[in-house]
């Protein structure tokens, strides 16, 4: 059975990640990319469906035991655990060497203390779990191989075969020393390079310490920030500037329940505002690649923009589900792809105008395509902002006319207008200007609710929706606003859980509700973060500080945050790590050491 969502730790290259238990075991990793298939997927099912432990070892019929401490080292994503057994202390170092070649991923096992008697067991599995590959030795290494990919697998441990799983039993000392390395390579292609893990390590090491240098921000709160940008550099896939929104599929968002979705592509709305979180911290390179990706990935067809796509711009990324893999707890269906791709989304041109917007702000290199896009965005927007969509979260039900998508529209339309006032872009400026008056005046009749004195999820609705917290942010309204206190309130009052956290909106149990799937969810921690945001904004600096840190409390010993918090189980829930939670937490930090909200 995997573990627990928060009791795993990130590694990864910047073109796939694994995530790695407390007890010493990969359970998920896609080779050679995050959307690749998996050869580790004992995460969404058994230990028949692929896994690697590295520990001490154990009686057959008890639990592996579990590190004892664990940390990354220094600011970086190379990761230490230790365990302390009764025959002494061991410690395991896994990372990924950032790469130009072959994916490796390298674990290195040192004795501190005692003699400890170790195990690793190795089951891969490709494709998902589906395939046992043929294992066999080459030239004194081990490969498994299936179809077109080849897993190469070298240690100085001697190994054996058992019941399809390749084993090694060995014992450390003090000052021992044993990498184990698997490396991946088209099975059609000569075998990789033998690995050099200790070199490796070093080059790793300094990798991640050259590039936290950048980092503008020297706040109160900089050890969770930094963090969470080592986190948003690790879901970069180098090649091309792509953003995942996760390195997982199906984490479920309701333990047992059907909300279960893939998370590996490029979202525009999660990469635009990742990108911006990026600038705000001093890494304009990220932009930059980020800015020709999206150039590349919408290339001359903005009419027809997705909201999300492959990581190198790949546009069909059909859902399927895979039914011999029983899910995360028994969270089924695990799907791959995502049909979401093809929805409308309005406010994904906010987004996206406005990563371009705050590049322009801040310095980033001119790029007259980027202008040219921002335009013809805005043209698609003229003749569609009045449109119903499935807005920001993605609902399965009916379109409606979402009031987060009108606003984000608007922020399109007013970012543009300040293009071309900068002397920029050229364009219609009077027109684009009634435009944004249009659309501003439609939003605040149709969407606000004079009696409760809140802004509603949709026209016409009496449900209330997180996103709305996003009003002041883009400068829709200004904090002060009697409209956009009553929505904070609002807010508070009726999405809130007991603890004090935000749900996106209401859910439906039993039924099917406004976003067309039975069942519910946890609170949605990037709406937890905007709730601080606004109560910062409106004033209210001390309830701001004190839900940050409580929202920093959840994070996991390693600081790392899935998208949900289930208020019940007390967990995390949904896929993990999160951009989408990570992102907030770095702009909520800007703003509370901006307003001096932070305890000593």
């Amino acid at each position: 059975m995997a573990g627990r969502i928060e009791d795993y730790a990130l590694i990864g290259d910047m073109q796939t990640a694994a995530l790695v238990c407390r007890d010493g075991t990969v359970d998920w990793l896609c080779l050679p990319r995050f959307d690749s298939h998996a050869i580790f997927a004992g995460l969404l099912g058994t230990e028949e469906h692929g896994f690697w432990r590295l520990g001490p070892a154990h009686a057959s019929d008890a639990p592996p035991p579990r590190a004892a401490r664990r940390t990354y080292r220094g600011d970086s994503l190379i990761l230490e655990s230790e365990w302390d057994t009764p025959r002494g202390t061991v410690r395991v170092t896994d990372f990924m060497p950032p790469r130009d070649g072959a994916p490796q991923l390298i674990r290195i096992v040192e004795g501190v203390s005692g003699r400890v008697p170790m195990r690793s067991t190795l089951r891969m599995r490709f494709s998902y779990g589906r395939v046992v590959p043929w294992v066999h030795k080459h030239e004194g290494r081990t490969v498994a191989v299936a179809g077109p990919d080849s897993v190469w697998f070298d240690t100085t441990a001697e190994t054996y075969g058992k019941s399809l799983t390749t084993y090694a039993d060995f014992t450390v000392a003090p000052g021992d020393r044993i990498a184990f390395t698997i490396s991946w390579e088209p099975s059609h292609k000569q075998p990789p390079a033998l690995p050099e893990p200790e070199q490796a390590l070093e080059a790793t090491e300094e990798f991640w310490r050259e590039w936290v240098e950048h980092c503008t921000y020297h706040g109160p709160y900089r050890e969770a920030v930094i963090r969470s940008l080592i986190t948003l550099k690790a879901l970069t896939y180098a090649p091309t500037g792509g953003i995942v929104a996760a390195p997982t599929t199906s984490l479920p968002e309701d333990i047992g329940g059907v909300r279960n979705w893939d998370y590996r592509y490029t979202w525009l709305r999660d990469a635009a505002i990742t990108l911006s979180s990026l600038l705000r911290t001093g890494y304009r390179e990220e932009a930059r690649a980020w800015r020709e990706w999206l150039l590349r990935a919408v290339a001359g067809d903005p009419e027809n923009l997705q909201i999300m796509y492959g990581i190198a711009g790949e546009r069909e990324l059909g859902e399927a589900e895979l039914d011999w893999l029983p899910g995360y707890e028994n969270s089924a269906p695990v799907r791959v792809g995502n049909g979401a791709a093809h929805q409308l989304q309005l406010d994904v041109y906010g987004e996206v105008t406005e990563a371009l917007h705050l590049g322009h702000m801040t310095g980033l290199a001119r790029n007259d395509y980027a202008s040219l896009l921002q335009l013809k965005l805005i043209r698609y927007l003229e003749k569609h902002w009045d449109t119903p969509d499935e807005g920001i979260w993605e609902v399965r039900g009916p379109r409606r006319h979402f009031v987060h998508s009108k606003v984000m529209a608007w922020v399109a339309v007013d970012r543009t207008i300040k293009l071309i006032e900068s002397g920029d872009a050229d364009g219609p400026l009077e027109r684009w200007r009634e435009l944004r008056d249009d659309i501003h005046r439609d939003v605040c009749e149709k969407g606000y609710d004079k009696e409760r004195n809140t802004f509603t999820q949709s026209y016409g609705s009496k449900e209330l929706d997180a996103s709305l917290l996003l009003i002041p942010q883009m400068g829709f309204l200004p904090p002060d606003d009697k409209r956009v206190i009553g929505t904070i309130e609002a807010i508070q009052r009726e999405l809130s859980t007991p603890d004090g956290f935000i749900l996106r909106y209401p859910t439906s149990g039993d039924n099917e509700g406004v976003d067309g799937l039975p069942g519910d969810e946890g609170a949605f921690l990037a709406c937890s973060f905007w709730m601080a945001d606004d109560l910062a904004m409106i004033g209210r600096v001390d309830e701001a500080r004190k839900l940050f840190e409580k929202l920093l409390s959840l994070r996991n010993d390693l600081g790392l945050l899935a998208e949900e918090w289930d208020p019940r189980l007390k967990r995390q829930v949904g896929n993990f790590p999160q951009a989408f939670s990570h992102v907030p937490l770095i702009d909520t930090a800007l703003r509370l050491t901006a307003s001096g909200a932070y305890g000593g």
